[in-house]
Order: structure tokens, then C-alpha cells, then sequence
């Protein structure tokens, strides 16, 4: 459909199943139920390589490394909405999903040194973050947070917003949090109308 909303799900956690996992899907359903196309990546199930640092884009913007990560790109390009679900490993994102952060780099090259814009130039891309934290510090999420404001930036999307839980470990426990599920829901609904909130 001409005018159908793309919204790609990346899984960031190892263990399937668990807390952003729950999240993300009801997330994802609220956003179906409002007629978006869905598409759902689990990192941890890709094979590929961190980044080399081989500098091989920076002459072209595109990753010579051919391993998953090949037909990863063109799905962020092509989404409309980027959700990215990771929980917090030692103050920051798991390692799956930063070594796929860290392999966007060929497309921060297309942004930034060869002026080429990621995605459709005509559109808005969109990106949102989902998290949980076992501990409850006031900085839990402060260092992911600042990860993904640069990742999205790099895949030529804004930052339109969070859903951030802390005190929440056991496999499952959202699902006893009083507003998680609901909160996740509905903003999925409201992302694809356009009315997403800020943050929470």
C-alpha cells in the first residue's frame, strides 16, 4: 500500500523472550493495529562482524564486509519508524546490538562526507528506544541514551522518543509493572498517527 507506515523492530537482547522483548512487540502490535507494515530483525540471531575500521566506505558509503549486515541496511533506510529494544549491560546497550550500531558507520559517511541523505530525502524517519534496567540509578540509561541519539542520527533518522524502566530484572517482570505493557501499546498506536510523545 502506497501510503503504508514501515516500522522496523530491532531486537537487542540475547535472551528472547525477556523484558524489552515483551515490550517491543506490544509495541509493535499497537502500531499494526493502526495498519503499519511490520518488520522485526533479532540482532542476536545474525551472523556479521563488528565494525573493522577498515575506512573501505569511506570512499563509496557502503560496508564491504558481506556477512547479514548486507541486508540490514536497506531495511533501515527503508523504514519509516526505527524501534530499537536493548536492556542495560554495564550502563549502556548489549554488545549484539552495539555491533550493529558501530556497523552504520558507511552510512554516517553517506550523511556526513559524501552529503548523500540515508533513507528517502523527500520523508521523516523516526526513531525510538526501549529499555530496562535492573537498578534503579538516577544515570541508569544515560549512556545508551547518548548511544542511540548518534545512531539514529546516522541512519538519517530523529529521535522522537523513549520508553526507559527501572528496577525491572526477572525474565518476564514487566508484565507485572502496572502501566509497562499499556504504555508500550499505545505508543505504538501513536507513532503511527504522528502524536508520539517525547519521553517518559
Amino acid at each position: 500500500m502506497e501510503n503504508t507506515v514501515i516500522v522496523l523492530g530491532l531486537f537487542g537482547s540475547p535472551r528472547r523472550g525477556g523484558n524489552t522483548d515483551i515490550l517491543l512487540e506490544e509495541m509493535l502490535k499497537g502500531a499494526e493495529e493502526r495498519g503499519a507494515q511490520i518488520e522485526r530483525i533479532i540482532i542476536s540471531e545474525l551472523k556479521f562482524s563488528p565494525c573493522l575500521e577498515c575506512h573501505s566506505c569511506d570512499e563509496t558509503g557502503e560496508c564491504v564486509i558481506d556477512d547479514d549486515m548486507q541486508r540490514v541496511y536497506p531495511k533501515l533506510l527503508e523504514a519509516d519508524w526505527i524501534i530499537l529494544a536493548s536492556p542495560i549491560f554495564f550502563y549502556g546497550v548489549t554488545a549484539w546490538t552495539k555491533a550493529l550500531i558501530d556497523r552504520v558507520q558507511p552510512l554516517w559517511v553517506r550523511k556526513y562526507q559524501l552529503k548523500l541523505s540515508p533513507g528517502d530525502p523527500g520523508g521523516r524517519r523516526n526513531g525510538f528506544f526501549i529499555s530496562v534496567g535492573a537498578t534503579k540509578g538516577a544515570r541508569l540509561f544515560e549512556g545508551a541514551m547518548l548511544t542511540m541519539k548518534y545512531f539514529f542520527d546516522a541512519i538519517g533518522a530523529d529521535f522522537a522518543g523513549q520508553l526507559l524502566f527501572r528496577g525491572v530484572e526477572g525474565k518476564g517482570d514487566i508484565r507485572t509493572h502496572p502501566t509497562a505493557l499499556q504504555e508500550a501499546f499505545e505508543a505504538g498506536k501513536a507513532l503511527v498517527n504522528g502524536s508520539v510523545q517525547g519521553e517518559r
